[in-house]
C-alpha cells in the first residue's frame, strides 16, 4: 500500500470515528481507548471498491444508532424466554434503530439502504432447494428489511424468504402496525417482539409433518431398493444405533472422563460422543443425543490455515493490541504482582539433604563433630495450577468481542506463565452452517424425529497447556479469520474442555468460559425442542460444579449467563473484558480448594 493510500484510509477511519461520535452523541463520554477502537471491527485495509466504503459507512451508522437509541436495561428486561430466538431479537432491535436513524437523516438512510441493496444483490443461488437449506435468521432479516425498511429484494433473496415467509406472516403480520407505531418506544417494541417469539414455534419439530407425509413414499422406495441396498441398510442401522445410544452409567466422575485416541504424529483426538453417552447427570439427561459425531473435528489452530495466513492474522491482532496495550498490560501486571506476592519463598531447615545451609557452617568450625545442615525450598502455592480459557467462537462474537477475547487470552497467557501457572486456550464453533454433513446423513436416513445434536462440531486448540506462549502466540490470530465463526454448542464444548482439564496433574484447576449468550445451532433447534441445547448446557455445568474440583467461571458479553453458571459475570461492553477476566482470576486465586470434592 502506498503512503498516499495509507493516508487516505487513515483519514477515512477517522471520519468513521467522528461520524460515530456525532450520531451516537457520545462526544464527551467516550474514553480515549474506546474512541480509538470504535471502528476496529472493520478491516479498513480491505477497501477495494465503492461497495466496501458503503459497507463501512453503513456499519458505523448502525453501531452509532444502536448506541443512541437502544437502552441495554430495556433490551435485557424484555429478552425472550426462549433463548433460541436471541439472534432474531437482536436483528429486530437493530432494524428498529436503523429505521429511527433513516427517519432522522437522509444520509443515514442512503448508507443503510445502499449497503442492504448490495448485500442482497450479492446473494447467490447456491443449493437452495428446500427449507433446510436456509439459515432461518437470514430469512428473518430479509423479512424485516422487506416489511420495515421497504428494501426491494432480489430474486435470490425472494427465494430464500419464500421458504419461511408464511410462518413469519402468520406470527408477525398482525403486529406490524403496532410495531411501526411504537418504533420510538423501545419497551413496547421489544416486549411485543419477545411475545411474538414466545409463540412463534420456529424452533420446534418443523419437519414432523413433512416427515409423516413422506413416510409412505420412503417405505415404498425402501421396499423397491431392498435387495440393492441391503448391505447399506445394515450398515446404516448399526451406525444409527451407535449414534443414538442413550446416556448410561452412574453419577461418577470417572464415568465423566473422556476416552482418548493417540496418533503417530502426537495429536490428541477425544471422542466427545463417548463422554456424552457416559455423562448421565440425571435420568432426564438420557434425552440428549448426538445423531452422529463422525464429522466432528478437534484440531490444532495451526492446522486450519496456512502458516502465511496465520502470521498475517497475528500481525492484524498485534496492530489492534497497540491500542489496548496500556490498559490490559496494567491489569495483567496487577494480577502478576498479586500472584507473586502470594508466592513468598519459605524454606525447610535442618534436613539431611538438599542445599547446604551456609548459616550453620559456623557450627562445623566450632565443633567438627557436628553434621552438615541442609535446607530445601517449599513449593510455591500457585506453582501447581492450571487455567483453561474456553472462548465462544460463534458468529455473534464477530468484530470487537472476538478481537478483545483474543487479546485478553494473549495477555493472560503471558502473565500467568510468568507466575508458573499453566494456561490452555480453546475455542468452540461448528464446521458448517445449516448442519453440514451430519444433516445430510440425517436426510439420507429418512429424517428420523428428534435426532439430537445435528451439526458438525469444530473444537480448536489455540494453545495447549504444555506449549509455551511464544510457540503458540501466532495461533490466536486465527480467531479473526473470516468464516471461522459459525454456531455454538456450549454444553459439549465445556465437556471437551473439562475432560482435557480433569486429566491434568495440577492440584488447582480453573476453567473460564467467555461467551455472549445461549447455545444456538439452527440445524439442531429446528428439529428438536427450542431449549434442547440450553437444557444440556445447564445439566453439564451443574454436574461439573457439584462433582468436580474444577472451579468454573463464566463471563457473559452483553448477556446474563448466571442462569447457567453459579459463578457468572455479565459485562455490557467488551471493553470491560480484560478488567473482569483479571479481577475474577485474582479472586479465585485467593480462595482455597475444597478438599471434599473429587479430583
Amino acid at each position: 500500500m502506498s503512503k498516499k493510500e495509507e493516508f487516505f484510509k487513515e483519514r477515512f477511519k477517522q471520519a468513521l470515528d467522528s461520524t460515530y461520535k456525532v450520531i451516537s452523541e457520545e462526544l464527551h463520554n467516550l474514553s480515549k481507548n474506546e474512541n480509538q477502537n470504535i471502528v476496529e471491527d472493520y478491516k479498513i485495509s480491505n477497501l477495494h471498491s465503492r461497495e466496501d466504503y458503503i459497507k463501512f459507512r453503513a456499519l458505523t451508522d448502525s453501531n452509532a444508532l444502536k448506541k443512541k437509541f437502544s437502552d441495554n436495561i430495556i433490551f435485557n428486561k424484555n429478552f425472550p424466554k426462549n433463548q433460541s430466538y436471541k439472534i432474531f431479537y437482536e436483528i429486530s432491535e437493530r432494524i428498529r434503530c436503523e429505521l429511527l436513524g433513516s427517519e432522522m437523516l437522509n444520509g443515514i438512510k442512503k448508507n443503510i439502504n445502499e449497503n442492504y441493496n448490495n448485500k442482497i444483490l450479492n446473494k447467490k443461488d447456491t443449493n437452495i432447494n428446500k427449507r433446510e437449506d436456509i439459515n432461518v435468521s437470514e430469512a428473518f432479516e430479509l423479512y424485516l428489511l422487506k416489511n420495515f425498511l421497504d428494501i426491494k429484494l432480489s430474486n435470490v433473496s425472494k427465494k430464500i424468504l419464500s421458504f419461511w415467509e408464511d410462518k413469519f406472516d402468520k406470527n408477525i403480520k398482525k403486529h406490524t402496525k403496532f410495531l411501526k407505531d411504537n418504533i420510538n418506544d423501545q419497551n413496547k417494541y421489544n416486549k411485543r417482539f419477545s411475545e411474538i417469539f414466545q409463540n412463534m414455534e420456529i424452533f420446534e419439530n418443523e419437519n414432523e409433518v413433512k416427515n409423516e407425509s413422506n413416510d409412505d413414499n420412503n417405505s415404498e422406495n425402501k421396499k423397491n431398493n431392498k435387495d440393492d441396498n441391503n448391505s447399506e441398510d445394515k450398515e446404516g442401522k448399526a451406525e444409527e444405533s451407535s449414534d443414538h445410544k442413550n446416556l448410561e452409567g452412574s453419577e461418577d466422575l470417572n464415568d465423566f472422563r473422556m476416552e482418548e485416541e493417540f496418533f503417530e504424529d502426537g495429536d490428541q483426538k477425544e471422542n466427545v460422543e463417548n463422554v456424552i453417552q457416559k455423562l448421565n447427570i440425571s435420568k432426564s439427561d438420557k434425552e440428549y443425543k448426538i445423531f452422529t459425531s463422525n464429522y466432528d473435528e478437534i484440531e490444532k489452530a495451526e492446522n486450519l490455515e496456512s502458516d502465511d495466513e496465520i502470521k498475517k492474522l497475528r500481525n492484524n491482532l498485534d496492530q489492534q493490541l497497540t491500542s489496548f496495550k496500556d490498559v490490559i498490560t496494567k491489569l495483567a501486571n496487577k494480577l502478576q504482582r498479586q500472584l507473586l506476592a502470594k508466592q513468598n519463598r519459605s524454606w525447610e531447615y535442618d534436613l539431611e539433604e538438599g542445599l547446604l545451609d551456609s548459616s550453620k557452617l559456623s557450627r562445623i568450625i566450632i565443633d567438627p563433630q557436628n553434621s552438615l545442615s541442609f535446607k530445601k525450598e517449599k513449593d510455591y502455592e500457585f506453582k501447581d495450577t492450571m487455567v483453561t480459557l474456553l472462548i465462544d467462537n460463534s458468529g455473534s462474537m464477530r468484530g470487537r468481542p472476538i478481537t478483545i477475547a483474543a487479546l485478553c487470552a494473549d495477555i493472560l497467557s503471558r502473565t500467568l506463565e510468568r507466575c508458573n501457572v499453566k494456561v490452555e486456550i480453546l475455542g468452540f464453533t461448528t464446521k458448517n452452517w445449516k448442519g453440514g454433513e451430519a444433516r445430510e446423513k440425517w436426510s439420507k436416513y429418512g429424517k428420523p424425529k428428534n435426532p439430537g445434536r445435528l451439526n458438525d462440531l469444530r473444537h480448536i486448540i489455540y494453545k495447549a497447556a504444555d506449549v509455551h506462549w511464544r510457540q503458540a502466540k501466532k495461533n490466536l490470530g486465527l480467531m479473526l479469520k473470516e468464516g471461522l465463526l459459525k454456531e455454538n454448542i456450549d454444553g459439549e464444548a465445556i465437556l471437551w474442555a473439562f475432560n482435557r482439564l480433569i486429566k491434568r496433574k495440577e492440584e488447582r484447576k480453573i476453567m473460564m468460559v467467555i461467551s455472549d449468550g445461549a447455545p444456538v445451532d439452527d440445524s439442531t433447534l429446528s428439529v428438536n425442542s427450542g431449549d434442547y441445547l440450553e437444557k444440556h448446557l445447564k445439566r453439564t455445568v451443574k454436574f461439573i460444579e457439584a462433582n468436580s474440583n474444577i472451579e468454573l467461571l463464566a463471563i457473559g458479553i452483553g448477556h446474563d449467563v448466571s442462569r447457567y453458571y453459579k459463578k457468572a459475570i455479565k459485562i455490557s461492553d467488551v471493553q470491560e473484558l480484560g478488567d473482569v477476566m483479571i479481577s475474577q482470576l485474582s479472586n479465585l486465586f485467593e480462595k482455597k480448594i475444597n478438599p471434599k470434592k473429587l479430583n
